[in-house]
């Protein structure tokens, strides 16, 4: 699913990640864990394509059998859109719309029809046992159900891949453990990938691999 080889990220003087290797198997769910500033959301950014590695001859990036280096601007879009799905530990949800409608934006950017749009997002809805909030905005939601909602949104493209950070960071903790069942009832179900990074334990513990990041290396 990721194969990624000699990402180094620099930042003026400041070297965050320091020639770091990462793979991932298809339906693998690895945590990424280690003290603030060590550099987890930054790998995870470029493992998103959302920043580019440093360049250099040795780096190298596959993501679902795709090579990452090279691609356009307008290409690499196209592609973080269609393949891969964000979870990010604030929901980021469009206040002015309603939860269906901020669940179908990826499908419509996409150019997937109003009616195919909304027929998956429904489907995710069912899923996530939320289809009477589909017309609620996110005011009227808990926090939780808030999340559930950008996780249905991550989803609606069908990716093979889902990058989060820091998931459960803004719940408390009993609806942060729901959360986390929630993700891996979603790779039984979808087969899908996952990347988590995170701070909570008990989250990073039950992946398949959890691994340490300490001062941009591996430790």
């Amino acid at each position: 699913m990721i194969q990624a080889k000699h990402i180094s990220k620099t930042y003026g003087t400041t070297n965050v990640l320091k020639d770091v290797s990462f793979s991932l198997a298809p339906s693998e769910i690895v945590s990424i864990v280690g003290p603030s500033g060590a550099g987890k959301t930054t790998l995870l950014h470029i493992l998103g394509t959302l920043e580019h590695a440093d360049a250099h001859p040795q780096t190298e990036l596959i993501i679902d059998g795709k090579t990452i280096n090279g691609l356009s601007d307008k290409a690499l879009s196209a592609f973080r859109n269609d393949s891969l799905g964000f979870v990010f530990q604030f929901h980021q949800l469009l206040p002015e719309f309603t939860a269906i409608e901020n669940i179908c934006m990826p499908a419509f950017i996409k150019g997937t029809s109003k009616q195919a749009a909304e027929k998956r997002a429904m489907e995710l809805l069912d899923f996530l046992e939320l289809s009477n909030r589909a017309k609620h905005k996110p005011s009227e939601l808990s926090g939780g159900e808030q999340q559930r909602i950008a996780v249905a949104r991550a989803l609606i493209n069908k990716p093979s891949l889902l990058l989060a950070d820091e998931p459960s960071g803004n719940l408390d903790s009993t609806t942060a453990n729901k959360l986390h069942d929630m993700f891996f009832n979603l790779r039984d179900t979808f087969s899908i990938s996952m990347v988590l990074v995170t701070h909570n334990k008990s989250l990073a513990a039950r992946a398949d691999r959890m691994l340490t990041l300490v001062d941009g290396q591996w430790s």
